[in-house]
C-alpha cells in the first residue's frame, strides 16, 4: 500500500512537470531558441581566438652570407615560415642542446618549400662560410632551406640584442668566450613575429629552444602558420 502511495505522488509530480514544461519547450521548438546553442557559440568562438597566434610586429631585416658563400636576407624567406636562432659553433654550453632542438623541428617539416631555418653565428670572426658549412654537414643537416649566417660582427650584435631582443655578448670569463639566449624567434609568410599566450594571457614572444616544451610548442604553431 505505502509502495502504491509512492509511485502515485512520483506519477503526480511528473504530470505537474509536463504541464508547467512541456508548453515552454514547444514555444522555444518554434521560436528556434533550442537549437541556437548561443552558450556553445561562445565556447567555440572563445577556443578558436586562444589558439590564433599573436602577431608581434615586423622581424628585423637582415642580409648575411650562408655557408655557400651567398647572400641571404628576409626576402629569401618571403612567403615562408621560419625559425630563427643565434648561436655559434664553438659553443660549448648550450648550443649543442640548441643544435639537437633546431635538427628535431628539421626533421618534422623537412620536405616542406614553405619552411626553413635561420642560424646566426655571434662569433663571425671564427664562424666563416666554410666553418659553417663544414658544421652544418657535422649536424647532419638535410634542408636546403637551413641558412647559417655570418657577416660583420657589430652588425650581427645589434641584430641580436637591438632587433630581436636577444641577449648575446662577449665574455672572458664563460667557457667559449661568448653569451647569448637559447630562445627561438618564430616568423610568418608576412615576416612577422609570431607566438602563442602564457596561463596568464601574456605573449610569450619566443620558444625555449632549451626545453622540450618550447620545442613542442612551436612545432605546434608552425604547423598553425603553415596553414594561414
Amino acid at each position: 500500500m505505502f509502495k502504491n502511495k509512492s509511485y502515485i505522488g512520483i506519477s503526480f509530480i511528473i504530470l505537474i512537470f509536463g504541464i508547467y514544461a512541456i508548453p515552454k519547450i514547444v514555444e522555444r521548438v518554434k521560436n528556434g531558441d533550442v537549437v541556437k546553442g548561443n552558450r556553445l557559440d561562445n565556447v567555440e568562438a572563445k577556443s578558436s581566438k586562444e589558439a590564433k597566434l599573436l602577431t608581434i610586429g615586423p622581424a628585423p631585416k637582415f642580409e648575411l652570407t650562408n655557408q655557400d658563400n651567398v647572400k641571404v636576407s628576409n626576402e629569401t624567406y618571403k612567403g615562408k615560415v621560419y625559425v630563427l636562432e643565434f648561436f655559434f659553433t664553438t659553443c660549448p654550453s648550450i648550443c649543442p642542446k640548441m643544435n639537437m632542438s633546431m635538427l628535431e623541428i628539421e626533421k618534422t617539416f623537412f620536405g616542406n618549400p614553405n619552411f626553413g631555418i635561420v642560424s646566426i653565428t655571434i662569433d663571425p670572426n671564427h664562424d666563416t662560410p666554410q666553418v659553417l658549412k663544414d658544421h652544418a654537414k657535422l649536424l647532419g643537416v638535410k634542408s636546403s632551406n637551413w641558412n647559417f649566417l655570418t657577416g660583420d660582427k657589430n652588425v650581427i650584435m645589434d641584430l641580436s640584442n637591438k632587433g630581436f631582443n636577444l641577449y648575446a655578448g662577449e665574455n672572458d670569463k664563460v667557457s667559449g668566450g661568448f653569451e647569448h639566449s637559447g630562445l627561438f624567434a618564430l616568423i610568418d609568410k608576412d615576416g612577422n613575429i609570431r607566438c602563442r599566450k602564457d596561463e596568464f594571457g601574456n605573449p610569450n614572444i619566443y620558444y625555449d629552444g632549451l626545453d622540450k616544451k618550447g620545442v613542442r610548442d612551436i612545432q605546434q604553431d608552425i604547423k598553425i602558420l603553415l596553414e594561414e
